[in-house]
């Protein structure tokens, strides 16, 4: 018998009571055998845990147990040697895991990408960038799988060919949203979906807050790109920061209210992304040191490329700048420009006028 599942799954028994029970039990199996004049000898327990407690030993978990097994999920608790490090340490840690798929291995590094659910097009294309190129670097992206943000980070990171996580407010066998049910898949094949809510728990607003603890405790750094100054993506930033992660965020106008949670966040502090690029070298030489040096010089074909791209900033910069600055040829600059725009790292933002792509 799996006693840890058993422990997950009586009712009325939360994630805190848990832990309290375990601090004075001593593990899920101890519990299960410990006598009702023991339990009731437990300290900060009232008559409905215990109560719960002994109805559930009556109540045989083993058929659900594989059941859930057969279906390709799989049960972590907080006893296991292979639950995730990251998160074994944050406040309220979740007891259980419930995984299709596969978790990061411990001491791989990873970063999360949260964000609105309705971003702007710049927003989506700066997430699935990020997503991108830390794959390349060997980073593993975690998100929620919601729409938006959430699900260009994911898509980046598929692209980019490099493993993605995906923290569900649902169980795990249950796409949300639905019209996102090829990504899950997507996801599930490249890396893993995980929640601490037992398969076919559905998806109910009071869960994502609750969720978001995991999505930054599984992280080494959260990264928001686009958010209000209510959000979801700013619950998690704020779970980052009791976790003692690394934030960043991405700065917008000051007069868009998607921009206002992440402008908030550099004002309090948190790192600000200007450029991908500079973004992963920061990264390299403090945080993940030696896992990704020189990535973007790596990622271009020819010097020229790069002197020419360092050139190009957020602001429309004219062919007639660029050859001023270079000392480049027009024939030499037009092929140098035509192979960035190609690989998608500049673009045209109207005639002979060139900005960087985050």
């Amino acid at each position: 018998m799996n006693y840890a599942y058993w422990l997950a799954n009586i009712p009325g028994i939360g994630n805190r009571t848990i832990q309290r029970l375990l601090a004075q039990a001593g593990s899920a199996r101890e519990l299960y055998f410990l006598e009702e004049k023991g339990l009731r000898a437990l300290k900060g327990f009232g008559e409905k845990e215990i109560r719960a407690i002994v109805e559930s030993r009556g109540k045989e978990t083993e058929p659900a147990y594989q059941t859930m097994l057969a279906k390709g999920i799989s049960f972590l608790s907080y006893e296991d040697d292979e639950y995730p490090e990251k998160l074994r340490n944050i406040p309220d840690a979740p007891y259980g895991l419930y995984i299709r798929g596969r978790l990061p291995e411990n001491g791989k590094k990873t970063v999360a990408i949260v964000g609105a659910r309705r971003c702007s097009e710049y927003g989506r294309a700066v997430a699935r960038r990020l997503g991108e190129q830390l794959a390349k670097c060997g980073v593993c992206v975690i998100s929620g799988l919601a729409a938006g943000i959430d699900s260009a980070g994911h898509r980046g990171a598929l692209r980019g060919g490099g493993m993605t996580c995906a923290v569900l407010g649902c169980g795990v066998d249950l796409c949300y949203p639905v019209s996102n049910r090829e990504l899950y898949y997507d996801v599930l094949e490249e890396g893993g979906i995980v929640s601490e809510y037992s398969p076919g728990t559905q998806p109910l607003p009071r869960f994502f807050p609750a969720r978001n603890r995991i999505i930054a405790g599984l992280s080494d750094v959260v990264v928001v790109v686009e958010a209000k100054s209510r959000s979801g993506s700013l619950i998690t930033a704020d779970h980052a920061l009791e976790q003692g992660r690394e934030i960043y965020a991405v700065p917008g106008r000051m007069d868009d209210a998607l921009s206002a949670g992440c402008n908030m966040l550099i004002r309090q502090g948190a790192g600000m992304i200007v450029s991908v690029e500079d973004f992963l070298k920061e990264l390299s030489s403090g945080t993940f040191p030696g896992t990704c040096p020189d990535s973007f010089e790596k990622l271009l074909l020819e010097k020229e490329e790069y002197l020419v791209y360092s050139c190009v900033d957020l602001r429309p910069k004219t062919v007639e700048e660029l050859l001023l600055e270079t000392k480049l040829s027009m024939p030499e600059l037009a092929a140098v420009l035509f192979a960035l725009m190609r690989r998608g790292f500049i673009t045209e933002t109207f005639k002979n006028c060139y900005i960087r792509r985050l």
